[in-house]
């Protein structure tokens, strides 16, 4: 071409999560079982939506409205709705103009991201979820701004890392948070949250809040959301219906916009959002629509409760079984559904491995081993290849960490069980081959 296409930025866009499903089909193509562990849809996991859900979904497709665009900023009803959701929480107050809707949470990052000043940085959590570090590198045309999150606290977050990051370098005006966390399974104290908050508030920066698990905490836990915390700093949470219901195929997400009062920047960064969704014309319509009629309804918070105390329990046993390895950093989980589990410091070399008796599978990982330094990769390829579990390795989230990330979607009791007692004997195994 005579002019070069791609962006400096563009090298920076990578989602192991999915990559590693390439590689698992091409062992599935070579006849090996695959139980894939890698990604976090409760539809593929057999999760059941429950019938009156659906019947609203296909009560609303009847209708001839829910075919036709809607208003750039999502539904006024269903924006009605949030508001009063939102509001009744005690904290800070909004308004519809308030609420953007995009076509899901990946198109609501990647666009927030894109209309930064290439100069501005957003500092978020190591390990950190890929959409989020991609778009805020590519971005940036370079390597993401993190701070660690501490496997050996709780995967807490190291505050004065964080607040020593944020003085000393006047790039960064915000600061990401993912609570529940994605891919620690971690659920933030309140005087945690706030903490950060007053980080924000001393240094000028506003916040940004992943709240897309916000209902899925169990074992006594709850998560406190963006608006109840925030105070009159500005900042913008990030939420959705692709897990609370699950509908992930729904592609459906939405920013709400805090304080943006309180900020001429932080209200043309607002303004320029919705110009963006109006350049686009608006987001999905059918599921906009179905919103305030499920959540609304006094079924759901029973639906999700029971769904929690599934993935709560599934958590159970996951503890239960890995959490005896004395080489690993195990932490159990409250929020979410995935839990990143940590080998500790020397632990792993390459020199590991686990015994393949299929020779095409075996020269297969073999290969892909030739091709990665990063001790993680190793074990996740080999546990592919010898026990056909598909998992991701922790390095790929944005971390010096060497482990890998499971989820906790499992239906099957018993094939749970299975599955992570033959990841605990194959940890095993592997450390000591």
């Amino acid at each position: 071409m005579r002019k070069r296409l791609l962006s400096e930025g563009a090298k920076e866009l990578s989602y192991e999560i999915r990559e590693i499903v390439k590689k698992a089909n091409q062992l599935k193509a070579l006849g090996l079982p695959i139980h894939w562990e890698n990604i976090g849809d409760p539809i593929e996991k057999k999760c059941e939506v429950p019938a009156w859900i659906k019947d609203i979904v296909v009560d609303l497709a009847r209708t001839n409205r829910s075919y036709g665009y809607c208003p750039s900023k999502g539904m006024l009803e269903t924006r009605e709705f949030l508001v009063k959701e939102t509001n009744r929480l005690g904290g800070v107050q909004i308004g519809v103009e308030d609420i953007l809707f995009f076509n899901g949470l990946g198109d609501a990052i990647a666009t927030l991201y894109g209309l930064l000043d290439i100069s501005t940085r957003i500092i978020g959590p190591s390990p950190a979820y890929s959409t989020h570090s991609s778009a805020e590198a590519a971005h940036a045309h370079t390597s993401p701004i993190t701070y660690k999150l501490l496997p050996e606290n709780h995967w807490y977050p190291d505050l004065e890392e964080l607040e020593n990051k944020v003085k000393y370098n006047p790039s960064i005006a915000g600061i990401l948070v993912l609570n529940p966390d994605n891919p620690t399974g971690m659920v933030y104290p309140r005087d945690i949250l706030e903490k950060i908050v007053d980080i924000a508030r001393r240094y000028g920066c506003f916040i940004i809040c992943d709240e897309i698990y916000n209902k899925i905490t169990y074992k006594g836990q709850s998560s406190f959301c963006l608006a109840e915390y925030i105070g009159d700093v500005p900042g913008i949470a990030l939420k959705g219906i692709s897990k609370e219901y699950p509908w992930p195929g729904a592609r459906c997400g939405w920013a709400e916009y805090y304080n943006r009062d309180k900020d001429e920047q932080f209200d043309a960064f607002c303004r320029a959002l919705d110009n963006a969704k109006m350049v686009e014309v608006c987001s999905t319509t059918l599921p906009q629509m179905t919103i305030p009629k499920v959540l609304g309804d006094p079924r759901f918070m029973e639906h999700r409760k029971a769904l929690n105390e599934k993935i709560g329990r599934r958590s159970e046993i996951i503890s239960e079984l890995l959490s005896d390895i004395p080489e690993l950093y195990f932490n159990p989980t409250y929020g979410a559904f995935y839990n990143t589990i940590i080998f500790k410091e020397g632990t792993l070399n390459n020199h590991q491995t686990l015994k393949i008796d299929n020779p095409l599978i075996k020269k297969k990982v073999e290969e892909w081993c030739s091709q990665t330094t990063n001790l993680d990769y190793r074990f996740v390829y080999y546990l592919l290849g010898a026990k056909g579990i598909c998992v991701v390795p922790s390095t790929s989230f944005c971390t010096d960490l060497k482990g890998f990330r499971v989820t906790l979607l499992e239906e099957d009791e018993d094939e749970l069980r299975n599955v992570f007692t033959t990841i605990h004997d194959a940890i095993v195994e592997y450390l000591h081959s």
